[in-house]
């Protein structure tokens, strides 16, 4: 098999879905050409509805196992899949995120208004010192998301010498300060996302141009070197990465990967007659007081909607293909990862719910597209270095639901 260590056939996925008895499975190391890394398996929490709060982080009432406001049986259920990597503040949020805001003590920090996600009051006091606690506890990675849209330069470079310097400066200072001796040496850090919408509608020239400036002042300090991870297409925007990697993958500043977003959607409840199917709805592409449109029920739907909703599933491979022949034509050596940094199923939130928390139900329609895009992602290992399901608490395609003191998987 010329791309993966293991292959499970669109066939098998079928007769799963049928209940039947009989399947099989063909692995083939001997013949391998690549490895499939770890970091495809990883998973995205943005400050969105309730995955952080509610979600992670809990009231100090609540009655569940905890560590400060961790919630300690959510730790324990991702400890059991053994996520490699977490990637946060956002999504939209990252780019509106201020992370001075989220460290010190927690009743001196100021609050925000999330104006991506339902103009909710966010009281910051889910911050850096406790993602990467989190991150400690599940044993995950962390891959932080910098602010492009409305940050600057400078806010970004002194975040990363806050998390990961050891030396004396200013920073390492007021990190010691809040309790933090020893940085944590955080290696993954996204230069900005979804800046083609939400995280300030550049074209892909103006963001190449910002991502060179913003990567050169996010340093290399000794003992972790960094893996940036800028800005890269919604869907079929092929445009965008062949400017982009006109750019970066040549240019100073260094890039590690790209991130690429495809959303899985139901054929049906259209975001605007010739929408691209994985595209943003209207309200999560930069439209934040525009109506949500409807993307289809995550439980009530036809077997027409049921297979054409898998077909649409198969696109991220299309896809994939494609956005890696445009990065092939400048980097034939494949050393720029394409991160899928956004994947799943998107379908209309629970009535009842709001709707910009975007909590849906899950399905076995919603395990097989899961199983199909990991499949791929495994298939094309060769370009595809990392992946996040979004997200990981009671947002989209959630891998856990909670609900007060109770918690389903």
């Amino acid at each position: 098999m010329k791309k993966a260590l293991l292959l499970i056939s669109l066939m098998t996925l079928g007769l799963i879905s049928y209940g039947q008895s009989s399947v099989s499975l063909l692995v083939d190391g001997a013949n391998s050409q690549y490895t499939i890394s770890r970091h495809i398996y990883g998973h995205f929490s943005e400050h969105l509805g309730r995955c952080i709060y509610d979600g992670y982080w809990v009231s100090e009432s609540m009655p569940v196992p905890k560590k400060d406001r961790i919630r300690l049986d959510v730790v324990e259920a991702l400890k059991k899949i053994k996520i490699p990597n977490l990637r946060w503040p956002g999504g939209c949020f990252a780019d509106e995120y201020h992370w001075r805001d989220g460290i010190g003590p927690r009743n001196q920090r100021p609050t925000m208004i999330n104006t991506n996600w339902g103009n909710v009051t966010e009281d910051n006091s889910f911050g850096t010192h406790e993602f990467l606690e989190l991150c400690d506890l599940i044993g995950a990675e962390p891959f932080i998301v910098g602010n492009v849209g409305s940050g600057t330069v400078e806010e970004l470079s002194k975040w990363v010498e806050y998390v990961n310097y050891d030396g004396i400066s200013p920073m390492t200072n007021m990190r010691k300060q809040n309790g933090k001796e020893k940085p944590w040496g955080v290696t993954f850090w996204g230069i900005g996302n979804e800046n083609w919408g939400c995280g300030g509608n550049m074209t892909p020239e103006y963001y190449s141009t910002q991502y060179r400036q913003y990567s050169s002042f996010a340093k290399n300090y000794p003992g972790t070197p960094l893996s940036k991870v800028a800005c890269g297409p919604n869907s079929g925007d092929y445009k965008w990465t062949d400017v982009l990697m006109q750019s970066v993958a040549t240019g100073r500043g260094g890039v590690w990967g790209i991130d690429f977003h495809y959303y899985t959607r139901p054929p049906r409840g259209n975001m605007g007659q010739g929408a691209p199917q994985g595209a943003r709805p209207a309200g999560q592409q930069g439209q934040q007081n525009a109506p949500v449109q409807s993307q289809g029920s995550a439980t009530n739907f036809t077997e027409q909607t049921y297979f054409a909703t898998m077909r649409n599933a198969f696109r991220m491979e299309e896809y994939i293909i494609k956005h890696d022949s445009v990065m092939t034509k400048y980097d034939p050596q494949k050393r720029v990862a394409l991160v899928v940094g956004e994947w799943g199923i998107w379908t209309d939130p629970e009535p009842g719910t709001n709707p910009r928390f975007l909590f849906q139900q899950n399905s076995l329609r919603d395990a097989l597209i899961a199983g199909t895009h990991l499949n791929i992602f495994n298939n094309h290992c060769d370009r595809v270095k990392m992946a996040q399901l979004a997200q990981t608490i009671n947002v989209l395609q959630a891998v856990i639901l909670t609900e007060g003191t109770k918690m389903i998987l």
